[in-house]
């Protein structure tokens, strides 16, 4: 898996009981800053020289340099938000395909773009995730997955349509230029890998044409769909293939399926998915 590190200094994040976090240092702390039932005793300086949202409710508060702000409704609630901050402070963040959009969207959130410094943490996100996250394979699909509790930000930042775009175009490439290492899912030969004990460095089988359909099945309807859309309007993957994809997905999501026997434990679910898989067969 990718991965980015920003920032060089240890972290010195440390707690105080279970809702209370701060920051080791020889000053003290100048500002309380609540998110959800969690309190963060920071300081303002590094906060508000690259946080836009911050700057705006410590200016609309009266308290002085006692300043306490609440912050109830950002996106990955303390988790994010304290990315964030180690960010603000140099401190050494990772950030990964599981836990960058996190990051990304609370970066919308407190307004960290390039108006308020230049190389913010919005910038240097969609720079890893541009540069790396998208040219992955594996890194795309995960990443994907993770926007499903925060599809309305990331579709106005147009994170989703980037990554099924980069999906759609991974799929469309020439399978002689597929090394088996771009899927997860599908169970893996050593001789297929060129790793056997009789295979010389050399794959014995060829990529095949649908070497990414089960990859695929890990995506919710909904994001499924949209990667489909996109792989079918590009014109490249043959109507076959595409075929072969929907048919895997149907097999995934309903075993039974194949055999006229399903059971619909969800059924506005099942028919989503029916109506969809109907719908790309057209």
């Amino acid at each position: 898996m990718k991965f980015m590190k920003l920032g060089s200094k240890p972290d010195t994040f440390q707690s105080d009981g279970k809702n209370v976090r701060y920051v080791a240092s020889e000053l003290d702390s100048d500002i309380v800053v609540s998110v959800g039932d969690v309190k963060f005793h920071l300081h303002k300086f590094p906060l508000l020289s690259k946080s836009a949202h911050l700057q705006k409710l410590v200016t609309n508060s009266s308290e002085g340099d006692g300043d306490e702000v609440h912050i109830h409704d950002v996106p990955g609630g303390p988790t994010a938000f304290e990315m964030c901050v180690k960010f603000c402070y140099g401190m050494t963040v990772t950030l990964n395909a599981y836990n960058v959009i996190a990051a990304r969207c609370a970066a919308e959130y407190l307004g960290m773009d390039e108006t308020v410094e230049k190389g913010n943490l919005i910038y240097k996100i969609d720079v890893f995730l541009h540069s790396t996250i998208f040219r992955s394979w594996k890194d795309s699909i995960i990443f994907l997955q993770t926007t499903k509790s925060r599809l309305h930000l990331c579709e106005e930042v147009k994170l989703i349509s980037h990554c099924t775009d980069a999906i759609a175009s991974k799929t469309s490439i020439d399978v002689r230029k597929v090394d088996w290492s771009y899927t997860y899912n599908r169970t893996k030969i050593q001789e297929e890998n060129g790793s056997g004990p009789n295979s010389n460095g050399i794959r014995s089988r060829v990529v095949p044409n649908d070497w990414w359909v089960d990859d695929l099945c890990e995506l919710e309807i909904d994001l499924y769909k949209r990667v489909m859309v996109n792989i079918k309007n590009k014109g490249i993957v043959s109507s076959e293939v595409i075929g072969e994809g929907i048919k895997a997905y149907t097999l995934r999501r309903f075993p039974g399926f194949s055999k006229g026997v399903c059971q619909f434990s969800d059924v506005s679910r099942s028919r989503s998915i029916l109506d969809t898989v109907i719908l790309e067969k057209r």
